[in-house]
C-alpha cells in the first residue's frame, strides 16, 4: 500500500515537472516554424497581432476526433476577427493525419510535427493540448485534455483575447 502511494506521488510530481518545465500563462510563446500540409512554412512570429490558437493533436487520441470539429466552429466564427487557430500533428507518418482528416475535414491550417521539436519546445504531456497567445505573444491559457464542455471554455478565452487591444 506504501509503495503505490510512493508511485503516484512519483508520477504527479513528474507531470507537474514536465508541465513546469514549458511555456508558462503569462510568459512568452516559444517561437516555432513547421510546414504546413499545402506544404508553405508557417511561423508562430509571421502571426504577431492575432489571437492564436495552437491545438497539439494525433490521430489516435479519440478526444482529439471530438474535439476539432468544434475547434473548427471556433474558427470560423472569429477567422475575420484577427483568430488563427493552428493544428499541430505530432505524428511521424502525415499520412496519418491525411486519413483522419478526410474522415474529420477542418478549415483551419494543420501543421507537421513529426520529430516533435515544437511539441516539445512546448512540452506538451497530453493529447490534445491547447495553447492560446494573445497579440502580444504572450501565453495566456493553457488546457490539457478535452472533455465535451471545454469547447466553450476556450471560445470565452478566444472571446476575450480578442477584445483586448494592444
Amino acid at each position: 500500500m506504501i509503495r503505490h502511494g510512493w508511485l503516484l506521488l512519483a508520477a504527479a510530481l513528474l507531470a507537474v515537472s514536465v508541465q513546469a518545465a514549458g511555456p508558462k500563462v503569462g510568459g512568452p510563446a516559444p517561437d516555432f516554424a513547421l510546414e504546413s500540409r499545402s506544404g508553405e512554412t508557417v511561423a508562430l512570429s509571421d502571426l504577431r497581432g492575432d489571437v492564436v490558437l495552437i491545438n497539439f493533436w494525433a490521430t489516435w487520441c479519440p478526444p482529439c476526433r471530438q474535439e476539432m470539429p468544434l475547434l473548427d466552429e471556433i474558427y470560423g466564427r472569429y477567422e475575420s476577427l484577427g483568430f488563427t487557430l493552428l493544428g499541430v500533428n505530432v505524428e511521424q507518418n502525415s499520412q496519418l493525419a491525411d486519413r483522419f482528416l478526410a474522415d474529420v475535414p477542418v478549415s483551419f491550417p494543420i501543421l507537421l510535427d513529426p520529430l516533435e521539436q515544437v511539441s516539445g519546445l512546448y512540452r506538451v504531456p497530453a493529447m490534445p493540448t491547447t495553447v492560446i497567445i494573445d497579440r502580444q505573444g504572450t501565453v495566456r491559457y493553457i488546457h490539457y485534455g478535452f472533455r465535451p464542455g471545454d469547447e466553450q471554455t476556450v471560445q470565452n478565452e478566444v472571446r476575450r483575447l480578442l477584445r483586448e487591444r494592444s
